[in-house]
């Protein structure tokens, strides 16, 4: 280990485990680093002519902790300045070395979207986790989001986003994207991502998290009517999405009784929205236009199934 200069250590005589400082000490305990700096370092620059690039585990950590905390791209290189906690999980000292500028920050994200690597860190992360016991198994819960857009024409274009749309829910109208994911009913991992503007039905894409493999589908109502597109994606796989049972404002109690025990199941994906939303704060898009934000969404989805399973890979 390296040794520190006397710019990263403190002579401080009281001190105490912050929140923050307790957050990244787990995650960095569970993060697979080696299977994920395997699988970037191929695309990754190499030293040469030029500029020696930063290393590639510190501008990773890096971009973590933009997701962790919701920094962009400036925030984050002053988040890294301001905050010494931030510094030693990424490995810099700055008696030795600057910051990396926020130019570096953003080539690396550009990286990882160049070379369509935010969906291939998912699937690493799931095999990893499946060498821990926590397989995905057969049964599936596709459920969706909405995630906001600014809406406001008041910019340099006096335009909203193109690729973002409105939809009404209930008796509200939203502007953005809706994020869809498909979440296995056993051990709640996200196995599968798509994004879409705000306008797109639910089950439009319905046979992206279905295989051969399944044997039960579980979603809301908005699932409804699509056991054709699940028997063509999974021809074993039961239809378990709820049904209507309000028609004509006439209730039918018997089916209105089995919905509540199908939700029983199909709401533990709500689990992974509140994690996503609450947690990593990520409640509107980052970036313009829906192919960034669908890597984005890999990426955070990706972060989200380690912070649900921290528990059992620190303690099993």
């Amino acid at each position: 280990m390296r040794q520190l200069s006397f710019a990263s250590v403190g002579f401080d005589r009281f001190g105490k485990t912050t929140r923050r400082a307790a957050f990244l000490s787990k995650m960095d305990a569970v993060v697979p680093w080696q299977r994920l700096y395997g699988l970037i370092a191929p695309g990754y620059p190499k030293p040469g002519k030029g500029r020696c690039p930063v290393g590639l585990d510190r501008i990773l950590r890096i971009y973590f902790l933009q997701h962790w905390f919701g920094l962009s791209d400036p925030a984050a290189k002053e988040a890294l300045y301001d905050s010494e906690v931030m510094r030693r999980f990424v490995g810099i000292d700055l008696g030795r070395e600057p910051v990396p500028d926020e130019t570096t920050i953003l080539n690396f994200r550009h990286l990882l979207e160049r070379h369509e690597l935010c969906g291939e860190t998912l699937r690493e992360v799931n095999e990893y986790l499946a060498t821990r016991a926590l397989r995905i198994s057969t049964g599936t819960i596709v459920d969706a989001t909405i995630v906001h857009a600014p809406s406001s024409t008041k910019n340099e274009a006096k335009t909203r986003d193109p690729k973002m749309h409105q939809t009404r829910k209930g008796n509200q109208w939203f502007f953005g994207m809706k994020a869809h994911i498909g979440v296995d009913s056993k051990t709640r991992l996200i196995h599968a991502v798509a994004a879409t503007a705000a306008n797109a039905h639910d089950s439009t894409v319905l046979e992206d998290p279905l295989h051969g493999d399944k044997t039960r589908v579980w979603g809301d109502q908005a699932y409804r009517g699509q056991r054709e597109v699940i028997r063509r994606c999974a021809p074993r796989a039961g239809d378990v999405t709820n049904r209507r049972c309000k028609v004509k404002g006439v209730v039918d109690e018997a089916e209105k009784a089995k919905n509540q025990r199908k939700s029983k199941v199909s709401a533990r994906a709500e689990r992974c929205f509140g994690v996503m939303k609450r947690v990593l704060g990520s409640t509107k898009v980052r970036y313009l236009g829906i192919n960034r934000n669908a890597d984005w969404l890999f990426a955070c989805c990706t972060l989200v199934n380690l912070f649900l399973v921290r528990p059992k890979l620190l303690h099993g």
